[in-house]
């Protein structure tokens, strides 16, 4: 929201879903452009939008966060909930961020959350059916070889299975670099803690 109020409007947010993101910054006066690949998840957000009413301030397209039909030039790029990690090799993750650059004004910020999972958490979880919340069940199996998790989700309303792919902090760095950004910060969460070697990692980086 912080990020998003600095930048003013319009925000790009990528992975937009079911607007939780988009839908607060909206009722705070800033006007989001919202693509996601799936037109469900866009009804939702829609509605959400229409309850809230904001609806004026949501522009919401289909689209793929690694070539978004964006041809506005915008100062933040957001691609939170780990959205990132559907890109499974660098070749999908160089056409990001070079997406996200090629929308972003000079000196404009994009901003992503990514994980890198920890021994302990994938031998807590590997393979195993867990009760994440009531009724809603999750089991992740993981490849460390190829560095990727199959997350599979079902609950009485029905099952989704998605696979995700991961890379390391440096790695990121190394990309983002290439890109034409600079880092100007890597935190441990959204709290802006700083990295300190944890799964979890916040980006920002400035389009140069």
């Amino acid at each position: 929201m912080e990020e998003a109020r600095r930048a003013g409007s319009p925000v790009l947010e990528l992975g937009v879903g079911t607007g939780r993101i988009a839908v607060p910054i909206a009722v705070a006066g800033v006007s989001v452009i919202g693509v996601d690949s799936s037109e469900g998840m866009l009804d939702v957000c829609r509605a959400r939008a229409v309850t809230a009413g904001v609806e004026d301030r949501l522009d919401l397209r289909p689209g793929d966060i690694a070539d978004p039909p964006v041809e506005e030039r915008v100062q933040l790029v957001i691609c939170p909930f780990r959205s990132y990690l559907h890109l499974q090799n660098d070749a999908a993750r160089r056409q990001a961020l070079a997406a996200a650059h090629a929308i972003l004004a000079e000196g404009g910020r994009l901003a992503f959350d990514v994980f890198t999972p920890g021994t302990d958490d994938i031998a807590a979880t590997h393979g195993r059916w867990l009760e994440r919340e009531p009724g809603i069940f999750e089991r992740a199996d993981w490849d460390t070889v190829d560095r990727t998790l199959t997350l599979s989700v079902r609950g009485e309303t029905g099952a989704a299975t998605m696979r995700l792919a991961w890379i390391a902090p440096d790695e990121w760095r190394r990309l983002l670099d290439a890109a034409g950004f600079e880092v100007e910060a890597c935190y441990g969460w959204f709290d802006r803690r700083p990295f300190r070697g944890g799964e979890d990692t916040v980006w920002i980086a400035r389009r140069l």
